[in-house]
């Protein structure tokens, strides 16, 4: 997730405050130490994150594109000129422009201000909801700003450290970016559930047995003893270094777990399944960059005993070692997934899908075409008839229902004078039944219940 920081250079800005030192400060100089605070922080704690400064007063400009060199911000701090008046559209006018040209529209961005704050809180909520507001409290002083952007930090800056377990073998590693609490939304009482700082290998599957899983985020992962120097290769702006620099080259003689989990996740096309906390688990995996540089990267699964149903439960999942025979066959010729059910499902039973207008109108236009041919295609008729009535009801399509009625009794009216009697019977006993389902009446629009003919005879 990117950071866009929006400083206010109106001449605004430029008002004293009042403190009890005998140093005059304005209010630029306290946002700039504020700042400067916060890039002290990620550079030391944080540096993969990609970060902007964009100036505005009644116009924007980007003093520094999307960049990990902080000294490069630090120094654009220090430059600020000072303008007219402020305008905070014209500042989010520059952020959605900057965001959008180097991430597209669907990445967010952490962007904290405290101007205006029943029409930012607004803003928010329309953008769904996902974010939070920062102010100072009490005097507009040094403290109060250190006390604001230190709740900054502790809440969207602070590093996830974890230890990553593979039996006997383990390695201290950072996840970037810091993983969010999920709420799992059909249980009962939700609570939110965080990642464990244990993680723990429970296994390797081949990729193709894996394939494009779902997954809910995706991090970064970088064993500690070596995040020094892979924060060193990455410090600059977006681009790629022209030559790769491997993680073993970064981790020198120190012997590390990490290193080799990459390694051989990389060579073998292998994933690793990874226990995130009681009934959650993930997948660590090899993901290159670029044609000279991959990364260990880190995804979440959905939390759940099975989530990934082709693979069945993850604690049924064990070593070939234990099986009666290699379910992959001795030549690697097939393969133990998807895990088939224990009941086979039955596929007989046609489901009505309306994706596009075209098939609903298909649909009415074979009642339409059987109505026409009353009484020869009565079962029929009724059939298609019953069809698009359950598929109504069950989407709550109560109108179609009513329509398909009123084209009835149109036919009705249009029958030919040559036309068997029991065809307007049918077509007025099929809309009369159609429309009182639309109606809602729970003795008509049960949706197991079918629409039978109605019964008459003329033999006599």
């Amino acid at each position: 997730m990117p950071t866009v920081v929006v400083m206010d250079v109106s001449l605004s800005m430029t008002r004293p405050v009042s403190l009890e030192s005998s140093e005059e400060f304005q209010r630029k100089n306290l946002a700039v130490h504020g700042l400067t605070m916060l890039f002290e922080h990620m550079a030391a704690n944080y540096r993969l994150e990609f970060t902007s400064l964009v100036a505005f007063s009644s116009l924007w400009e980007l003093l520094v594109p999307f960049t990990r060199d902080y000294n490069t911000l630090q120094e654009a701090l220090s430059n600020l000129e000072d303008y007219d008046k402020t305008c905070i559209e014209s500042a989010l006018n520059g952020v959605s422009n900057v965001v959008q040209q180097e991430w597209g529209s669907s990445c967010p961005c952490q962007l904290q201000t405290t101007d205006a704050m029943d029409n930012l809180e607004e803003l928010l909520r329309l953008s769904g909801g996902d974010g939070q507001i920062f102010t100072m409290e009490g005097q507009l002083c040094l403290k109060s700003v250190q006390a604001m952007f230190g709740r900054l930090i502790d809440q969207a800056y602070s590093p996830f450290h974890a230890v990553l377990h593979c039996g006997n073998l383990s390695s201290d590693v950072q996840v970037f970016p810091r993983p969010e609490p999920v709420v799992v939304d059909d249980e009962v009482d939700p609570m939110p559930r965080v990642v464990n700082t244990d993680l723990e290998i429970v296994g390797f599957i081949e990729v193709g047995d894996i394939s494009s899983p779902p997954v809910t985020s995706r991090h970064l992962v970088l064993p500690i003893a070596v995040i020094k120097e892979a924060e060193d290769v990455s410090t600059g702006a977006a681009e790629e270094p022209e030559e790769e620099v491997s993680a073993s080259q970064m981790a020198g003689k120190s012997p590390n777990f990490c290193v080799l989990l990459h390694g051989s996740l990389k060579v073998e096309g292998m994933v690793a399944l990874v226990q995130l906390g009681p009934d959650w688990y993930g997948m660590l995996y090899s993901q290159a960059d670029s044609k000279k540089k991959s990364n260990l990267m880190m995804s979440l699964f959905e939390p759940g005993p099975e989530p990934l149903p082709w693979l069945g439960k993850v604690a049924h999942l064990g070593p070939i070692s234990e099986a009666a025979e290699n379910p992959y066959g001795e030549d690697d010729s097939k393969s133990p997934f998807p895990v088939q059910p224990s009941i086979k499902r039955s596929y007989a039973q046609n489901v009505t899908v309306w994706i596009k207008a075209s098939g609903l109108q298909t649909d009415v236009q074979k009642i339409l075409r059987n109505a026409r041919k009353l009484p020869e295609k009565t079962q029929t008729f009724y059939k298609e008839l019953n069809r698009l009535r359950k598929a109504a009801l069950a989407f709550g399509f109560r109108e179609l229902l009513k329509g398909v009625g009123d084209l009835l009794e149109r036919e009705c009216t249009l029958l030919p004078d040559s036309a068997h009697p029991d065809a307007a019977f049918q077509l007025s006993h099929a809309a009369k039944q159609l429309r009182l389902a639309s109606a809602g009446d729970s003795q008509y629009a049960a949706f197991d219940q079918n629409i039978a003919p109605m019964h008459t005879d003329f033999s006599s």
